[in-house]
């Protein structure tokens, strides 16, 4: 069986699909995204410390 040449596989040459400005749009949305989650961890664990620290009321 002979396979016709250019049917399959990654032969071919790397074709761009998004625009830069929209490449662009989401990875600044993703790095906005990744510091907000740093901010929500560092905000959690620095109000946990401070709860145990104050100990529990009797």
């Amino acid at each position: 069986m002979i396979r016709a040449s250019g049917t399959a596989g990654f032969h071919g040459h790397p074709e761009t699909v998004a625009s830069s400005r929209l490449a662009n749009a989401v990875a600044a949305s993703l790095a906005v995204a990744a510091l907000s989650l740093c901010l929500i961890v560092t905000l959690t664990v620095l109000s946990t410390k401070a709860t145990m620290a104050m100990g529990l009321p009797v």
